[in-house]
């Protein structure tokens, strides 16, 4: 195995830095996927990757993703959480890959809930 230069470990560094930005940091939006056992069984993983792969593929540095633990809607998972600035929570439920893309293009994007999704807005607080 070749051994590492300070070069390999400083473009490493930068490149998991920009990984941790999705998941901590200043942002206009963060997603907040709801990874209890019944959303793993219901698809979360997909979510995540879904939301994960969107914002790679258009070099978004201002959304965050986060996980977290159940909703206690487990019949509405996958579910995620979107706390937008200066809006109040949207949780969308019931998601697929498909639904995550309109849901990144409109919300995550434009600020504008995907009411079609949505099961609530503001009924919850954050922190």
């Amino acid at each position: 195995m070749p051994k590492l230069t300070v070069e390999d470990l400083k473009n490493l560094r930068e490149g998991l830095r920009d990984k941790m930005n999705i998941r901590s940091g200043e942002a206009k939006a963060k997603v907040i996927v709801h990874m209890s056992t019944c959303g793993i069984a219901a698809g979360a993983r997909d979510i995540l990757k879904a939301f994960m792969d969107e914002i790679e593929n258009r070099g978004i540095t201002d959304i965050l993703v986060t996980t977290s633990s159940c909703a206690g809607l487990c019949s509405k998972e996958p579910m995620i959480t979107v706390l937008y600035q200066n809006q109040p929570p949207v949780k969308y439920v019931e998601l697929t890959p498909q639904k995550v893309k309109k849901i990144f293009e409109e919300h995550l994007l434009n600020g504008n809930i995907v009411k079609e999704f949505a099961l609530a807005s503001g009924s919850e607080t954050t922190a």
